[in-house]
């Protein structure tokens, strides 16, 4: 049964950590400059990226550290000289591409190597990877993906800055749809719901703060944990129990098959599970890790889609 967490240093150094691992999951280019300053890349081989889309784009040099970055380039049909190292599937036109790391614990000195105009990576790892890329001399643009306004925002800049913007707005605007689409579906009641996110040996609760809290904010559903500035807390059954939601979503980190056993082990063996309304009226879904991140990423159509029917069944 996870550990109980109060207020004091040690147990918010135990939510940080949990925090971090959520948010979790080359060859030296070279470069010569003509007369006009202009960059151009002399060794395609060398530089281990992929080419880019149009002449003007030669002188992007991306290296994008997440998976949900990785995607997004991809949507807005943007090249990268580094992506991260995962397990998950990327869209093919990086395949081949330079492997910077995990994107918790990025090769430093790789992506320097890579001589990148832009280093991209999220806000919820800003702190702890900040002072790594300034020790490397690598400026890194820290993207909010925390939520869904906040990922739009970003998006709309990167097609700003890299002159994808009739892309990005195309994107903005299909998310909207969508959302205004599934608000049909809202009739009655909303439903208050509880988000359980787990990782191999505990799990942590998201409030309405985190993406899939925000989630389902966007479809009229109402976070057991509202008052909160953080994205996730921890706390004891007995404090969740207070909440008594009507739904229950469990999502599955880091090792997912690991963390649903986990989480059915918790759920068989710790009585109080049984007194909750969502599990009494089966109500209890675990989420799809391929849908539901700890950040903002280009599943999202396909997420709230399934999160609508789990909040307003037919």
């Amino acid at each position: 049964m996870p550990a109980r967490i109060g207020t004091s240093l040690k147990q918010i150094s135990f939510v940080s950590a949990c925090v971090l691992l959520l948010a979790a999951c080359g060859t030296e280019a070279q470069i010569s400059s003509d007369a006009k300053g202009n960059k151009t890349i002399v060794d395609d081989e060398a530089s281990n990226g992929s080419k880019p889309s149009t002449e003007a784009d030669a002188e992007y040099r991306i290296v994008s550290t997440t998976v949900a970055i990785t995607e997004i380039l991809d949507a807005l049909d943007l090249d990268a000289v580094g992506i991260p190292t995962t397990y998950k599937q990327l869209p093919g036109r990086f395949k081949g591409v330079t492997e910077i790391g995990n994107p918790m614990s990025p090769d430093m000195e790789l992506v320097r190597s890579l001589l990148p105009t832009h280093v991209l990576s999220v806000s919820t790892l800003e702190d702890d990877l900040k002072d790594g890329f300034e020790a490397a001399k690598v400026k890194a643009d820290f993207l909010d993906f925390t939520n869904l306004q906040s990922m739009k925002e970003e998006i709309r800049s990167l097609g700003e800055q890299f002159n994808r913007t009739e892309l990005a707005e195309t994107l903005i605007t299909n998310y909207d749809g969508k959302i205004a689409e599934l608000k049909q579906r809202a009739t009655g009641e909303p439903p208050t719901v509880m988000i359980l996110m787990g990782v191999p040996g505990s799990y942590l609760v998201g409030t309405a703060n985190s993406y899939i809290g925000d989630l389902v904010k966007q479809l009229g559903g109402i976070n057991v944990v509202e008052q909160s500035d953080v994205e996730f807390i921890s706390a004891n059954t007995e404090y969740l129990y207070q909440g008594n939601a009507d739904i229950i979503l469990r999502a599955a980190h880091g090792m997912p098959d690991e963390v649903i056993k986990m989480f059915d082990e918790e759920f068989r063996t710790n009585d109080i599970w049984k007194h909750f309304k969502a599990v009494q009226n089966d109500r209890v879904y675990d989420l799809p890790e391929d849908l539901f991140g700890t950040t903002g990423n280009m599943a999202v159509e396909e997420a709230l889609e399934a999160l609508a029917d789990m909040l307003y069944p037919n």
